[in-house]
């Protein structure tokens, strides 16, 4: 294997675990990372319709439809009519929407930051913003895109 092979495998295998791990600290139950990732979408790019949604997703119209209905239920996203096609409705984050995804954005970044606290020493503290923008390169890099 390749020094680069090596590296992106075990970026791979780290990057998956600290994803896991963000997703337990984050209090999102197991059953809602699907309705999350939603609602990460809207706020995001904003109000979409749901065929968007199911796109930008890589979910089936149907399935999207299915969990826009629960979100909708909760209160955590609203629909209204499209301004450039009234046949359309357009999804969009409500306030409590806005409220559950930067609460558990707070409770993520706190335990990450709590962690490297622990964890590290000032230096290797630097060491790891250093490594991170090399990874902020590498992501987006346009040179090796399919």
């Amino acid at each position: 294997m390749t020094p680069a092979e090596q590296a992106a495998e075990e970026l791979r295998a780290v990057a998956g675990a600290l994803m896991r791990r963000l997703r337990a600290e984050s209090g999102e139950p197991l059953y809602a990372r699907p309705l999350v990732s939603v609602l990460r979408r809207l706020d995001s790019d904003g109000p979409m319709t749901t065929a968007d949604l199911a796109r930008a997703e890589f979910m089936t119209p149907q399935s999207m439809g299915a969990s826009v209905a629960e979100l909708e239920e909760h209160g955590l996203v609203a629909r209204s009519d499209d301004p450039s096609d009234g046949r359309r409705k357009r999804v969009s984050l409500t306030r409590e929407g806005s409220r559950v995804l930067a609460e558990a954005r707070a409770r993520r970044r706190t335990w990450l930051a709590r962690a490297i606290e622990t964890e590290l020493d000032v230096s290797e503290q630097r060491r790891l913003l250093a490594s991170l923008e090399l990874l902020r390169r590498v992501t987006e890099s346009k040179s090796h895109q399919n």
